[in-house]
């Protein structure tokens, strides 16, 4: 049986957002997404978002509720991605939401390098795809960009030397964390 959970503030506060009932898909809580968003909060306006394995959409669309100026929802699968097509048409964001169905890992490398300010990395924990995402998604960030990676409790995702944590916190399934870049931080 289906679930759902909601978007918790800005201009899209309190939609609802269908979980179908799908292998590995696991939506961000709403205590983890509330504070992962406090923490984003001075970044959000005008931000370029990547959702990369976006699910139900809840990390990329609450950004744009709160501010972000564009996002990219990628979904490997076909019937999430038709159901984030009508949620992008029923919150009237088609201009500013691009939902693209296909695999995260052959998509990446298509992009342009630099065109991502804030990067949601939540893949299916079974599949252990965090080692390729990365690979192919830090190039395409902006050099000032920030990155959220969500994993087992038990499970750090190994980034790069020039990628320090700025925050992160756990729950009993879930360690959550918010990155960036060195070089900017320092």
């Amino acid at each position: 049986m289906p679930g759902s959970v909601r978007i918790i503030g800005g201009r899209w506060r309190g939609t609802k957002l269908v979980v179908p009932d799908r292998p590995g898909l696991r939506p961000s809580g709403d205590r983890v997404r509330e504070t992962l968003f406090n923490w984003l909060m001075p970044k959000l306006p005008g931000a370029r978002v990547l959702d990369l394995f976006a699910g139900t959409g809840a990390l990329g669309l609450e950004a744009m509720s709160r501010g972000a100026s564009s996002a990219v929802l990628v979904e490997r699968d076909a019937a999430l991605a038709a159901n984030l097509r009508l949620v992008v048409d029923r919150l009237g964001a088609r201009d500013s939401v691009e939902v693209v169905q296909g695999d995260a890992l052959a998509w990446l490398p298509q992009q342009a390098d630099g065109g991502f300010d804030i990067a949601f990395v939540d893949p299916p924990f079974a599949r252990d795809l965090w080692r390729p995402a990365l690979a192919a998604l830090l190039p395409k960030l902006a050099a000032d960009a920030w990155l959220y990676l969500e994993s087992p409790a038990g499970v750090a995702p190994e980034l790069p030397e020039d990628w320090v944590p700025h925050r992160e916190g756990r729950t009993r399934e879930v360690r959550y964390a918010l990155f960036r870049a060195a070089a900017v931080h320092g």
